[in-house]
């Protein structure tokens, strides 16, 4: 889909092009041009990439890289990543290898404490907070405000709730694009609102990156052949985080944690047994268990496979942690994929695959995004429908693909629309910059 260009952005583009041309002149002609030596890209410094524990977290940054780069191709970007992985900083630089990346933290007074983002406070001209759970980098957008009286933004990110410090950061920044309406209704119950309040989804829709000689070679060596295997992804009612990272938890909220998984993890995956033993039994095809979570791989025995019955388990294979770019040349030679973690469902169709997200009443607000987006017929309420339900549906599209890769392709417009006319607000903050 051709996205629509506004005033701003012609003037934006415009500016660049000047740029990029004044770069092919000698020196000394283009200094008494400019009168100031040569003219800077306009430059985004993007805060993202929370963690490295969830191929969903790590989709979040790909995505955006992709979305700013296909919309606002003339700029140049920078990442100020939270994590450290090897792993992960090795995929970013082999797909986005213009794309500066630096680190560092913010201390007790809301100052950046490295000089590399020092530097990027100074070079850039807008900062934009990745997509998240919630506000995550809030301390380095108030670091940036401090530091500068440059604009700031918020693309694709969950605002469940709101303090008035929170309240009083927002109402300075220069747009918040959340990735669910849900949040939006948070907003306005505390007075922030306008044209530049919207929804824009979760930059997973986005990432378009893929691993696949790995994922081909992991798929010959277990017999699975395109279209015909499903994946299905587990998860407890709340991440165990106190189990494999530091939490400031005390013994209440682990109680109530361990508690509320121990009390609905069989109720919950029982359902989903029976789409897999439905899907092996009629299709005689593969089931893949997969973790988004890489704890997930810790409870895959006892939720998915070891209660099948014998005529079904062999032909369930079990793989564990992965990168979202392997994961995605996976899901996308998948029939479908049926998974109680978010993401998982979010890379399938972004590679056309149809994807089942069953929903736990603990995992947020942010499932809303699937009705926004058009997928309502494929989010079960975990505890509104049964096993056969799903294993219904299942069924179902596997007798008419053709109607759910229309779906797909039909919502996908929709999102290239949204990312776009997102994309229009900030080349327009660069052109009144």
């Amino acid at each position: 889909m051709e996205s629509k260009t506004y005033p701003g952005r012609r003037k934006f583009l415009h500016q660049t092009a000047l740029a990029d041309s004044m770069m092919m002149l000698p020196s000394a002609i283009m200094q008494a041009c400019s009168g100031a030596g040569e003219k800077q890209k306009p430059t985004i410094l993007i805060v993202s990439g929370w963690q490295d524990v969830n191929i969903g977290d790590i989709a979040h940054t790909p995505g955006l890289l992709h979305i700013l780069q296909k919309n606002l191709p003339d700029c140049r970007l920078i990442l100020w990543k939270m994590s450290h992985s090897d792993e992960v900083g090795r995929i970013l630089k082999t797909n986005f290898p213009d794309v500066q990346i630096i680190f560092g933290g913010v201390n007790e007074n809301d100052e950046a404490d490295a000089e590399d983002v020092l530097k990027a406070f100074d070079e850039s001209d807008i900062m934009v907070h990745g997509s998240g759970p919630y506000v995550v980098g809030e301390k380095c957008l108030r670091a940036w405000v401090k530091k500068t009286d440059k604009p700031f933004g918020i693309f694709g990110t969950t605002i469940q709730w709101m303090n008035q410090d929170l309240k009083e950061l927002l109402n300075k920044a220069s747009f918040i694009y959340t990735r669910e309406t849900a949040s939006l209704k948070v907003l306005e119950a505390e007075g922030i609102t306008g044209t530049h309040v919207s929804f824009a989804p979760d930059a997973t829709f986005y990432l378009d990156i893929l691993d696949e000689e790995r994922a081909i070679r992991f798929l010959d060596d277990h017999g699975l052949e395109e279209g015909k295997y499903i994946c299905a992804i587990p998860r407890l009612r709340y991440t165990p985080y106190h189990q494999f990272k530091e939490v400031n938890w005390d013994e209440a909220k682990i109680y109530e944690v361990e508690e509320t998984n121990k009390r609905y993890k069989e109720e919950d995956h029982a359902k989903l047994r029976k789409a897999i033993i439905t899907w092996v039994r009629e299709t005689s095809h593969k089931v893949l268990i997969c973790p988004e979570m890489t704890y997930e791989v810790d409870i895959m025995n006892e939720l998915l496979i070891d209660p099948l019955p014998d005529d079904v388990k062999p032909s369930v294979i079990k793989r564990g942690y992965w990168m979202p770019d392997e994961a995605a040349s996976v899901y996308k030679r998948a029939f479908a994929l049926l998974s109680f973690e978010c993401h998982s469902p979010i890379i399938a169709l972004a590679n056309r695959t149809i994807a089942f997200y069953l929903r736990q009443p603990q995992d947020t607000i942010k499932g809303q995004m699937y009705y926004d987006l058009g997928f309502a017929d494929w989010v079960f309420e975990i505890e509104e429908r049964i096993g056969s339900d799903i294993a219904t549906a299942l069924m179902s599209v596997f007798r008419d693909p053709n109607t759910g890769k229309e779906m797909i392709d039909i919502n996908f417009n929709k999102i290239h629309s949204i990312y776009s006319d997102s994309c229009d607000l900030i080349a327009d903050l660069f052109s009144n910059h």
